[in-house]
């Protein structure tokens, strides 16, 4: 699956992220899991939203290299 966030982008989700998960934490809330997902979203470079309606906001240089068949 290639990424499809930018630097910034997956930048403020880690950020936004972390803060949303502090205070759902705090106030014992759901809201943890948006964090969460924020968090990973970040983490991992990908957003399935993204992916879905054909968004990016990665550069073209940060596409995942293709998998080679092992002994080749």
């Amino acid at each position: 699956m290639k990424m499809n966030l930018g630097k910034w982008d997956r930048l403020l989700r880690i950020l936004s992220g972390v803060v949303i998960m502090m205070v759902a934490l705090y106030y014992q809330s759901w809201w943890f899991l948006l964090g969460a997902a924020l968090l990973l979203n970040g983490l991992t470079g990908r957003c399935g939203g993204y992916a879905l309606f054909g968004f990016s906001t990665a550069d073209k240089t940060c596409d995942l290299p293709a998998q080679q068949p092992p002994g080749k």
